[in-house]
């Protein structure tokens, strides 16, 4: 693969990662694909359903390429496992990378991860977005959190570098993130624009420590994060992937990366509601970033397309620096041999998620499982509510997602009665009003909170059956521990470090008095 047979026009089009929406190609995708010439497709929970769905999917997207282009399509998804999985039916469900550190070995880390990636390329996926590499330092960061292996970099450093190995030896592209470091903001780069003030000499130390290691063991890819670093860029309106001395002073030249550079979504509001969609793909390509993601909408997509090609025109960038990052990227495609997709069978649903794998896995989750306080289980006879807190606007990190596994699926089909509500992360007057009048009714109630430390609608809902029900209710921890630690006065508290499918089923085993390992320390977090 060169560069010398494309036009300006196919080159612009190799460095966009784009989305949208549906379980099957559309015309949104098909008119980018012909008149735009992507090089890259990224694909959210919208896009999958199952494997074979999944597979087909990747099939026609790199045949409907194949009409247009001779380089096949990078396909990218974020499948971290734990809060960040795309597809959870019919793989090998990884846990969240938290759960790992804390219930798995590093050799647990990369084989799990190893055939979870396998089944992902069988499924015609060849670019994974993960590991994270944070250091989650900030028990208040509202984004990271579980997805982070742990908060120390020789935590994140064994865990994250075995799951980085674990993708590569699945055949899929890893791409760590989210440099140089998005583990200590207390703002979520989807919803504002992040500022980490540590001096250079803290940064070295913690923060770009797991990044260095992953370039020293081969690394192929980064993916830049939204966030300021002033002690590397001094404008503090501009985050990392629009700065020119964190991707190529730092990352290009200091650590000598010359590897591909994702940039995260460009539609997130960090760049969005700031300098604006366009404005900031320019910016990254001029930082040094390679592939630019704008995972949305189309009118968006082809306005990135068209102001590259209108700056390349008008000598606002060389054609030289389009070239440079092409040639990274057709060197990426042809190591991971993505031209063989035509060779690559169709997956049977029977060859993915060995039940070994899924034994092991299970065990991850289980040994993860943390009660805070003393184990307190359910009586199973008696009717019992669940109010699960739930994301109803996704992001590119939050997805909303079916309620088929859920906590009160999960408790119903193993025999107790149990009534559902499901609320908003941030519950209004009227939810409060109906939560306290089923209340009355239930002799059990268990909560499913999503960051309650930090919504204060939810630390509303959790103080008033604090005050009116505490002895007769539970708290399970759906994604910050932290929240534990919150309201030590309820019944049971416990957590699995995430509120997916798989991670739930231990929750509901360990409330059915099936087992469970006591949290030995408290998490020793508290609500402002």
């Amino acid at each position: 693969m060169n560069t010398a047979a494309l036009t300006l026009s196919q080159k612009i089009g190799q460095l966009l990662m784009v989305g949208f929406d549906g379980l099957a190609p559309d015309h949104h995708i098909e008119s980018l694909l012909q008149h735009e010439q992507v090089g890259g497709v990224i694909l959210f929970r919208r896009n999958v359903e199952n494997p074979a769905q999944l597979a087909a999917l990747t099939r026609a997207l790199q045949s409907r390429n194949a009409l247009s282009s001779s380089l096949p399509l990078l396909i990218g998804i974020d499948q971290e496992g734990g809060m960040v999985a795309r597809l959870e039916t019919g793989l090998t469900p990884l846990p969240s990378a938290q759960a790992f550190a804390l219930a798995g070995s590093a050799a647990d880390c990369f084989e799990l991860t190893r055939i979870a990636n396998a089944e992902l390329l069988q499924a015609g996926v060849n670019v994974n977005f993960a590991p994270v590499l944070d250091v989650n330092n900030n028990p208040r960061n509202p984004v990271i959190g579980v997805r982070a292996f742990g908060n120390t970099v020789a935590t994140v450093c064994e865990y994250g570098l075995a799951a980085m190995a674990g993708v590569n030896a699945g055949g899929v592209v890893p791409v760590v993130k989210h440099f140089p470091g998005h583990g200590d903001t207390e703002v979520d780069s989807h919803l504002g624009l992040p500022v980490v003030n540590h001096e250079r000499a803290r940064l070295d130390e913690v923060e770009l420590a797991p990044f260095r290691a992953a370039l020293a063991a081969g690394a192929p890819a980064v993916m830049s994060a939204h966030v300021v670093f002033p002690a590397i860029e001094p404008d503090r309106d501009t985050p990392s992937t629009c700065s020119h001395a964190v991707l190529t002073g730092l990352l290009r030249q200091e650590m000598g990366f010359d590897g591909v550079v994702f940039t995260d979504c460009l539609e997130m509001d960090a760049i969005a509601a700031g300098m604006g969609v366009v404005a900031g793909a320019l910016a990254a390509f001029r930082a040094g970033a390679d592939v630019l993601l704008v995972s949305h909408r189309l009118d968006r997509q082809r306005a990135v397309h068209a102001a590259l090609l209108q700056a390349v025109l008008a000598g606002d960038i060389s054609e030289a620096r389009i070239d440079q990052s092409v040639a990274r990227i057709l060197a990426l495609k042809a190591r991971y041999r993505m031209q063989d997709w035509a060779n690559q069978p169709i997956p049977l649903p029977a060859s993915l998620a060995t039940a070994e794998t899924l034994a092991r896995s299970a065990a991850i989750h289980a040994g993860a499982l943390r009660w805070e306080g003393i184990p307190e289980p359910l009586d199973a006879s008696l009717p019992t509510l669940v109010l699960q807190c739930e994301i109803r606007q996704r992001t590119e990190m939050d997805e909303t997602e079916s309620r088929e596994g859920t906590l009160a699926a999960q408790l119903h089909a193993a025999g107790v009665p149990v009534r559902a509500m499901y609320l908003p992360l941030a519950p209004g007057d009227a939810d409060l009003a109906e939560v306290l009048r089923l209340a009355r009714d239930f002799g059990q109630i268990i909560v499913v909170s999503y960051n309650a430390m930090l919504q204060p609608r939810q630390q509303r809902l959790l103080d008033q059956l604090a005050s009116e029900a505490a002895g007769r209710t539970w708290l399970v921890a759906g994604r910050i521990s932290g929240d534990l630690a919150c309201w030590p006065m309820l019944r049971g508290r416990l957590t699995c470090f995430s509120s997916r499918p798989a991670a739930l089923r231990a929750v509901a085993a360990a409330l059915l008095g099936q087992g469970a390992t006591p949290l030995v320390e408290s998490t020793g977090t508290t609500r402002p």
